[in-house]
Parts: structure tokens; C-alpha cells; sequence
């Protein structure tokens, strides 16, 4: 009698499920019932967070519809497409769970991990990570992309990343609230979630074929994203053209001196052999370091935008109307 009075004398825990959608309407209900599905065999209550991010189908409509359904579904629509990484820190920024998972809405982020993800958190993990195990319908060159990109940005900025890591994370509400209260627009979550410590594991799924529709991720994204993981995280790129620069100057001053040495020598002791000219030398020089500075502005660039957006302090999302109300943090 008393280990049932202690139990339901506990309160349950609120668990937040976090997932920005765009143009996903006929992922929507899928997701909705098999995300219910797995939380309703958990000892906890639970809300659905859905971003609705500048969508031009019907994704605000039936998340209106389903919202009138099942208070748990919510939704924040933004007044434009902010970007996967915008769409998130929406959702985070209104969700109000003890605890938080961040999924994607195309269901390739199986609902079935999220029991052992709770498990883990309860077990006191305040960070959960997934890694894909294997993903058949990937493209071959997209999988080198992502090896290649991970293995990158770990060199350069010292974190612990890992290819098939993915935004399908938990994270406890001192997790949230750490990320969440650092003042910097330009989030690049994976390597945040990673460098806010807290204890952390990780466990492995199976990556499913998309329910409905197809992906809205291309390579051109990837690229964005990989430039957002290395300026965030590393002046790196900066310190390599530092070094690059002293050995180009140490060769350029050995070059110089041999040439003087040369010349001095058939000055003196009127040997016929006489210096090449080197113009072709000369022009390739010119161009190949011309390049070379050319791409270091062009990094130099990259770095100083990222301080410019920072400075101008805008919000890195913008709420059009949502079904929570006011956001738990102000993001500006």
C-alpha cells in the first residue's frame, strides 16, 4: 500500500517532443500517432512541439486541425523559413518539458528510440545522442559527403563529432537551458549539445525510408552547414594560413639568397653561365599567391560576416502565430 501511494503520489514528468516541419503535411498525422503511441506506454505525460517553418502546403491547416484534436500537439508557425537550425530553436524555445527531444518531422527519426532514450534519462543521462547505424536509401557520394564532413570539422574544432550523428538528440531542462541562454545567433547545435557537457551517451538506430515526400536537404546545405561547424567552432582555417604564410615567406627568402649567392658568384669570377631570366617563374608566383591571399580575404570574410550578424542582434527566428503562447526564453 505505501509503495502505491508513493507512486502516485509522484508527479510525472513532462517530456517535450520537439520536430520542425517543412512542406511535411503528409508526414504530420503519421508522426503525431506514433510519437502518442510510444509516450502513452511511458509513466509521464507529454506535448508535441511542431515548427511549422514558413510552409507553403498545408502543414499549418492540419496542424490546426490536429491541435483541436489533441491539446498535446502544438504548433509555432514562423513567419518565413529560418533554416532546420532556426526551426529548432524555436521548438525549444517553446517547449516546456523536464525534458526535451528533438526529432525530425519526416519520421526518419524512428518514435520506437524513444522509450530507451527516456530510459537512459532517467537512469541520469542528461543528454541522449543517436548515431545511424545504416541508411540504405542514402546516396553513396551524400554518405562520403557526411564522413568527409564530420571527420573535418572534429580535426579542426576539437569536439567529438561522429558521421551519422543527427539533431535526433534528448536533452535534460539544464541542458535546454544552458544551450538556450547563450547569447549567440548563429547556434550550430550538434557541436553546442556537445560542448555543453553534462553527463552524455549515445545509442544507435536504424534510419527508415521517409514515410511521405522527399528531402529537402542538398548539397548546397551541406556545405552551408559545414562552413556554420568550423567558423563556429575553430579559428583553425586562420592559424593553417599563418602557417602556410611563414613557409611560403621561408621559401621565397631561401629562393632570394640562392639567387643572390648566384649572381654575386658570376659577378666575381666572370663565370659564362649566366641567370635564366625566370619570367614564367615569376608570373606563376605572382598568380598562385594572389590566389592564395585572395582565399584568405575570402576567409577572413567569412569570419567578420558571422561577427556582423552577430552585432545586429536579430532574432534568429520570428514567430507568426503559435498555439503556445509566449515562448519559455527570449531569444534576442
Amino acid at each position: 500500500m505505501t509503495d502505491q501511494l508513493t507512486m502516485t503520489d509522484i508527479p510525472k514528468r513532462l517530456v517535450s517532443i520537439v520536430a520542425p516541419a517543412y512542406n511535411e503535411e503528409a508526414n504530420l498525422r503519421e508522426l503525431f500517432t506514433r510519437v502518442s503511441a510510444m509516450l502513452t506506454e511511458e509513466p509521464v505525460d507529454f506535448e508535441i512541439v511542431i515548427v511549422e517553418n514558413g510552409s507553403t502546403d498545408r502543414s499549418l491547416d492540419l496542424l490546426k486541425q490536429l491541435h483541436d484534436e489533441d491539446p498535446r500537439l502544438n504548433y509555432v508557425s514562423l513567419s518565413r523559413n529560418f533554416g532546420h537550425q532556426g526551426g529548432l530553436l524555436a521548438g525549444l524555445h517553446h517547449a516546456r518539458g523536464d525534458v526535451v527531444v528533438t526529432m525530425d518531422a519526416d519520421l526518419q527519426h524512428p518514435p520506437e528510440c524513444l522509450p530507451e532514450m527516456l530510459s537512459l534519462w532517467r537512469s541520469g543521462h542528461e543528454i541522449v545522442f543517436t548515431l545511424k547505424r545504416q541508411n540504405g536509401s542514402q546516396p553513396i557520394l551524400r554518405k562520403i559527403a557526411n564522413a568527409f564532413f564530420y571527420r573535418f570539422v572534429t580535426r579542426l574544432s576539437g569536439l567529438e563529432l561522429s558521421g551519422g550523428q543527427s539533431d535526433f538528440r534528448l536533452m535534460d531542462r539544464k541542458a535546454v537551458d544552458s544551450l538556450l541562454a547563450m547569447p549567440e545567433r548563429g547556434k550550430f547545435l550538434r557541436g553546442l549539445t556537445r560542448w555543453v557537457g553534462f553527463r552524455q551517451t549515445t545509442i544507435e538506430y536504424d534510419v527508415p525510408p521517409r514515410f511521405a515526400g522527399e528531402s529537402k536537404f542538398r548539397f548546397t546545405h551541406l556545405v552551408r552547414f559545414a562552413l556554420d561547424g568550423v567558423l563556429s567552432f575553430s579559428i583553425m582555417p586562420l592559424r593553417l594560413f599563418t602557417l602556410f604564410g611563414l613557409v611560403v615567406s621561408g621559401v621565397a627568402f631561401t629562393y632570394g639568397m640562392l639567387t643572390f649567392v648566384r649572381g654575386l658568384y658570376a659577378y666575381l669570377t666572370g663565370y659564362g653561365g649566366r641567370i635564366p631570366p625566370g619570367w614564367a617563374t615569376i608570373g606563376v608566383a605572382i598568380f598562385f599567391f594572389g590566389g592564395v591571399q585572395l582565399i584568405g580575404i575570402g576567409l577572413l570574410g567569412e569570419y567578420l560576416g558571422r561577427v556582423y550578424d552577430e552585432v545586429k542582434h536579430r532574432p534568429a527566428f520570428l514567430v507568426r502565430e503559435s498555439s503556445t503562447g509566449d515562448p519559455k526564453h527570449d531569444d534576442r
